[in-house]
């Protein structure tokens, strides 16, 4: 894909018209992030960026700088799905979706396992 287009593509996914709405994130989604990127930590599964594997607890520290830097934007995810969708499936940089991979399963896009996780983080409440 050209870079114009890449570059494109991420200013009208991270624009207002795409659901994300100045100020900060709230409170309740704030929270929710934290709980699903404590999955991540707690799962013992790798995270995949950019052709490079790292532990769980990499992953989350990389995702929130992601949420810090959107929030520094005055951006605001107002939910935990725009996060998923925003910061933690692909690379801003690359286009490269993120991967993680348990054990000794094949890896799975990260959208998907983290959007397993947050119905499982739900169905719990």
């Amino acid at each position: 894909m050209p870079i114009f287009l890449r570059i494109f593509l991420t200013v009208l996914l991270a624009s207002p018209s795409a659901g994300v709405l100045a100020g900060p994130t709230p409170p309740p989604v704030r929270a929710e992030i934290e709980a699903l990127l404590g999955r991540i930590t707690a799962s013992n599964c790798q995270f995949e960026r950019n052709r490079s594997w790292h532990s769980g607890a990499e992953a989350r520290t990389h995702l929130l700088r992601k949420l810090d830097y959107i929030e520094k934007r005055s951006e605001t995810i107002t939910r935990t799905e725009q996060f998923i969708e925003f910061a933690a499936s692909k690379s801003s940089f690359t286009g490269r979706h993120y991967r993680v991979k348990c054990g000794s399963g094949e890896p799975v896009e990260s959208r998907a396992w983290l959007t397993h996780e947050l119905e499982t983080l739900r169905a719990a409440k």
